[in-house]
């Protein structure tokens, strides 16, 4: 594929994604930005919540994963349905009940302003890794097929996509992510769909066919039972993925931003369990695809499998026995997932920082927008930097490395409002901080001697480990603060 086909593709989609952009953001105030207004109709919020699931990782890294871990990313998609479920009658009411802007306003209602801020960076540092990890997958594949031949270097690649996002975010916020994200969902879905067709069609397969040669693959086993050690034993991946949706979408600002635009809670439920549902299938279309690339290297002798997972969509895509249109397809699909997702993030990190950490809401109009503009250019640039350092230290398997680093970050937030909503306990806003910095800490030294004395490989379980470790620190530190209190009362008698 030439980088002319490339650019031409691209532009294409630029054109398409500014346009639907400008038209979202008309006569959108800081409100708007921020929340939408709460205007927007719930199955235009579901589609786009499907999208906004699905990441340029997700696009190149499912398929390829299939070669080593088959369809076991399924069971950890079961569990995201029964996330959603509890996201949808638990979390989502409670956020509507307080009319939050950033939901992590309910911490410093909870527990103070430390903890309100606490909860408030541990998403910043994890909106802005996972999105940086997402859009650097983007921006090494634009920079093999464009920037190379052409002479470009890597920063200016990430200067360019990344400043691209700034501009069609910087006005409309929410109100233009939501509207992108429904664009992004059809053109993945599509991409998707044509891809399966054309390299069926190659590969002289009718549907009866490719249900046959992706049955008989070994790739496509769902379900894994076997060894409780391994990472994708299914109830280790299922348990895991009903936390980790909650986590990363229930008490993600990014996500639950959607979902607080639609009108009411009534209408923000509907959209969390019909898009749970959807995301699915979705998932195991990408699944459906990798099998069928594995095929098809398989029929050809002039390909064979790469060192990385995450290169195998892009070499059959480009290669000289499909027709074009697939390469196509494939930049089409990849760059909707990334640029969509990374639009999205930047909006979430700057409201995130504009309420949360600057108080931004307690300011006037005019001060509170300039502000997010500051705040919105700088989150921009760190995520340049970070795509830059990832350039330098680059996964193999770059969703897994997504992951990795949620179950770090997010378990202190998870632990935060477990505790905060199910628990009535008092606890030192001030040591707050040092409590969720060293449950991390001590969830990595766990894992490291689980694995170096009885050889157990924790995957996505890190999640609940993190969030336990947050829980339990929280609850000895209450208990300590009542004894205290206890001891200072019986003294003064």
């Amino acid at each position: 594929m030439s980088p002319l086909t490339v650019l031409i593709t691209v532009a294409v989609y630029f054109v398409l994604l500014f346009a639907v952009s400008q038209i979202a953001s008309r006569r959108t105030d800081n409100a708007g930005f921020f929340t939408g207004n709460r205007r927007a109709p719930w199955p235009v919020v579901a589609i786009a919540t499907v999208g906004a699931a699905i990441s340029g990782v997700t696009f190149i890294s499912v398929p390829g994963m299939v070669a080593d871990k088959g369809y076991s990313y399924l069971q950890m998609v079961l569990g995201f349905i029964v996330g959603y479920w509890i996201i949808a009658f638990v979390l989502v009411p409670l956020f509507y009940k307080r009319n939050l802007i950033s939901i992590y306003g309910y911490l410093g209602e909870r527990f103070g302003l430390s903890t309100y801020r606490t909860g408030a960076c541990f998403f910043i540092v994890s909106k802005m890794l996972g999105a940086s990890v997402r859009f650097f997958v983007v921006c090494i594949v634009l920079q093999s097929l464009v920037c190379e031949p052409l002479g470009i270097p890597f920063w200016v690649n990430v200067i360019v996509t990344v400043g691209i996002v700034w501009l069609y975010t910087f006005r409309g916020g929410v109100k233009s992510v939501i509207w992108t994200d429904l664009l992004k969902s059809f053109c993945l879905i599509l991409s998707v769909v044509l891809c399966i067709v054309f390299i069926a069609r190659n590969l002289d397969l009718d549907m009866a066919g490719v249900a046959g040669a992706i049955s008989s693959h070994e790739s496509s086993r769902v379900f894994f039972f076997d060894d409780p050690s391994k990472g994708i034993y299914f109830w280790k991946q299922f348990i895991a993925g009903i936390f980790m949706a909650i986590a990363i979408n229930g008490l993600d600002q990014d996500m639950m931003q959607r979902n607080l635009a639609c009108r009411d809670s009534a209408q923000s439920r509907k959209n969390m369990l019909v898009s749970g549902v959807m995301q699915f299938f979705v998932i195991a279309l990408f699944l459906l695809l990798g099998t069928l690339l594995m095929v098809y290297i398989d029929s050809n002798p002039s390909l064979t499998m790469p060192e990385k997972s995450d290169e195998i969509f892009g070499m059959v895509a480009s290669h000289d026995s499909l027709p074009a249109v697939v390469g196509v397809l494939f930049i089409l699909g990849l760059v909707a997932a990334a640029y969509s997702a990374a639009g999205s993030a930047l909006v979430s990190l700057t409201t995130s920082f504009t309420v949360d950490i600057l108080d931004g809401n307690k300011a006037g109009e005019e001060r509170v927008a300039r502000m997010r503009r500051l705040v919105h250019a700088g989150m921009t640039v760190t995520m340049g930097v970070v795509i830059v350092a990832f350039y330098l230290i680059s996964e193999d398997d770059a969703i897994s490395a997504v992951y990795t680093l949620a179950s770090y970050t997010y378990g202190p937030i998870l632990g935060l409002f477990v505790f905060g909503m199910f628990t009535s306990l008092r606890v030192n806003d001030r040591i707050v901080p040092l409590l969720c910095v060293a449950a991390p800490i001590a969830c990595l030294l766990t894992r490291n001697i689980l694995f170096k004395v009885w050889g157990y490989e924790m995957s996505f379980e890190l999640l609940i480990l993190n969030a336990l470790y947050t829980f339990a620190f929280l609850a000895v530190a209450s208990l300590i603060q009542s004894w205290r209190r206890k001891t200072v009362a019986e003294s003064t008698m």
